[in-house]
């Protein structure tokens, strides 16, 4: 195994290392625009073959932005200036339509985001960005967490894994772009995998499947299928489904929600500023109002048990079940993969795992109606100097992440490593409701007993609603 140390400047005059940012997904790309722009030189390391690879992992999935919402500002700046043609300039062939009801190919797939956007953005950055290279540790150059001595004096060294060997880099600041997209929620209901959960993971996705592909098609046509969860991409997954039954009659499927009561699980129908993402909880309501979907509310699995057959199981502590199931698509959300950051001194919400200033805004518990503040450097920062979350990783647990967000933290955090504080404070961004309001949060808690499940993350609305849409909140599901 090589192991080689790559400096950028002097090592003691931080200002000359470079920027790093972890992962090249939509934010980080962001990140390493606005950087630029600053005049502040970003290295973007990304763990998977391209730039853009989670995104890619959920290409088929429709967002309910419009591109207008999912392509960064300074990106889009340094992209025009390369001669980049705005996907958004085709999008919308006639002014007749209205804003509110654009036509479905006015709201890209995953696939076309990556292709029309997050692809020419890495090439307009080149080589600042690296692929293959996964970052498996930050920390203060020659010590440890718990060590205060000289410790303002050193650089930060980022602790990278290519296929080439390993290498350190110094870095004058880190922006943890990584997002959670590889690190879904189990199906057990007290955060840990359920009994039987693993030994069936053969039958578990917890990812949106893609049902135009013909295997997976014959994969889920005609079985009991189980959907998990009560977030967007859960209500993709059972429109989906419902459409399949429609032409395979004998495909039966059973909808989880751990909350106790369907309560605004649909969202805000007309009342969404997204229309697209309205329309998606409306399409579901009838689904499920008109007998298609078996609903169990209050559902919290604690076993999976598989029989002879290979069929499984569902139980809650309470005895609760759901049998003869063949396949569940475990759509619970998304957590941080903090395991490399353990070296650097974070200051995390105990409930969310979220900077603490950024906690009490998009803590589900509190806010129930869908509606986050825009933050920036201020509520991102750590008391490590120079480290920071940003983009659906800063979110920690918390849910309903929009792309938009993103792109303001890391404007936020770009003006601050520049120097300019009033930049960094200043707002500049106004965010769509989700049109609910009183039916989450403390409001399940008082109707249930206990904290609902909240929706989790991507986003994307003329005429019609898009048949495939969901969150994304960049991890993964990221785009809204």
């Amino acid at each position: 195994m090589r192991v080689s140390e790559q400096g950028y400047g002097n090592a003691s005059g931080r200002d000359e290392d470079p920027v790093v940012v972890v992962g090249a997904g939509p934010v980080g790309l962001a990140a390493a625009a606005e950087l630029l722009q600053r005049g502040i030189e970003p290295l973007v390391l990304e763990r998977g073959p391209q730039a853009g690879a989670a995104v890619a992992e959920w290409g088929h999935v429709r967002l309910f932005s419009r591109w207008s919402e999912v392509v960064a500002p300074a990106a889009r700046r340094l992209l025009e200036a390369r001669g980049w043609a705005d996907p958004d300039a085709d999008a919308y062939p006639t002014d007749s339509c209205p804003a509110d009801s654009r036509p479905t190919w006015a709201y890209p797939t995953a696939a076309q985001w990556s292709d029309g956007y997050l692809r020419p953005l890495a090439a307009a950055l080149g080589d600042r960005v690296r692929v293959d290279a996964e970052v498996t540790g930050v920390a203060r150059r020659g010590r440890d967490r718990v060590v205060d001595a000289g410790r303002e004096s050193e650089p930060l060294t980022v602790h990278v894994r290519t296929p080439h060997g390993e290498e350190r880099i110094t870095a004058r600041a880190v922006i943890d772009a990584s997002g959670t997209w590889h690190t879904p929620n189990p199906l057990g209901g007290d955060g840990l995998p359920a009994a039987g959960e693993r030994n069936a993971a053969d039958r578990i996705t917890h990812h949106l499947p893609d049902l135009s592909d013909p295997e997976l098609r014959r994969r889920y046509a005609g079985r009991h299928v189980v959907v998990a969860g009560s977030g967007h991409s859960a209500l993709t997954a059972l429109i989906g489904f419902d459409e399949l039954a429609a032409e395979r009659p004998d495909t039966r499927i059973t909808w989880l929600l751990r909350r106790g009561r369907l309560g605004d699980t649909f969202g805000g129908g007309a009342a969404d500023q997204l229309p697209a993402r309205g329309a998606l909880g409306d399409r579901a309501r009838a689904a499920v109002e008109a007998g298609r979907i078996a609903v169990e509310t209050g559902f919290r699995t604690d076993v999976v048990e598989r029989d002879d057959h290979g069929r499984l199981s569902l139980a809650t502590v309470d005895g609760r079940r759901v049998s003869d199931v063949d396949e569940v698509v475990a759509l619970t959300g998304f957590r941080p993969d903090l395991s490399w950051l353990s070296e650097v001194r974070l200051e995390l919400d105990t409930t969310l795992q979220a900077p603490v200033r950024l906690a009490p805004l998009i803590d589900p518990n509190v806010h129930s109606c869908g509606t986050v503040y825009p933050h920036g450097a201020a509520e991102l920062a750590h008391p490590e100097p120079g480290v920071y979350l940003a983009g659906m990783k800063s979110y920690g647990r918390a849910p309903t992440f929009l792309a938009m967000t993103g792109y303001e933290q890391v404007r936020s955090i770009a003006a601050e490593l520049a120097g300019d504080t009033e930049s960094a404070r200043r707002v500049e961004l106004t965010l769509p409701e989700t049109g609910v309001c009183a039916g989450s949060g403390l409001a399940d808690l008082q109707a249930d007993g206990h904290a609902g499940e909240q929706p989790d993350e991507a986003a994307g609305g003329c005429c019609e609603a898009p048949a495939e849409t969901t969150e994304t909140a960049v991890p993964a599901r990221a785009a809204r």
